[in-house]
């Protein structure tokens, strides 16, 4: 099965408060799956790879066999192509772990998308929205 992922990370904070977004695309083009996570403190790039990995995670989980990848981060798809070297100690077994799942697909293209982009706009919402939560939550608990 082919698959479209979008995915998204940020922190508020460069490290701070993080998640990630991840959007799932049939290869019709119909949603098929979302979801997002508070990850706690972490740097934007860590976000980014950690939502990669959930969306990547939940391809395989539903069949797929072959996936492009769609993100903002030109940092980690850079990095995916061979194109960067990994050079912070913490993105290295994030991205060991994403290129694994990637060369262990039938099929898989990673590309850099505009932050317009209509998918990657709902993911961001969707990042912003899991922090909102974790915020309100942290306040109502103190």
């Amino acid at each position: 099965m082919k698959f479209q992922l979008f995915t998204d990370g940020g922190s508020r904070g460069n490290p701070g408060d993080s998640a990630y977004a991840y959007i799932i695309l049939d290869q019709d083009g119909h949603e098929v799956a979302s979801g997002s996570n508070y990850l706690g403190t972490m740097t934007n790039n860590e976000a980014e790879y950690h939502g990669l990995l959930a969306g990547l995670k939940e391809v395989l989980s539903r069949g797929g066999t072959e996936v492009e990848v769609y993100m903002d981060s030109e940092l980690v798809i850079k990095q995916l192509k061979g194109q960067y070297r990994v050079k912070a100690a913490n993105l290295a077994p994030l991205n060991r772990e994403a290129v694994d799942i990637l060369t262990g697909m039938r099929s898989a293209k990673v590309n850099h998308v505009r932050r317009e982009n209509e998918v990657i706009i709902k993911a961001d919402a969707l990042v912003n929205w899991t922090l909102d939560q974790h915020s309100l939550a942290r306040q109502l608990r103190r």
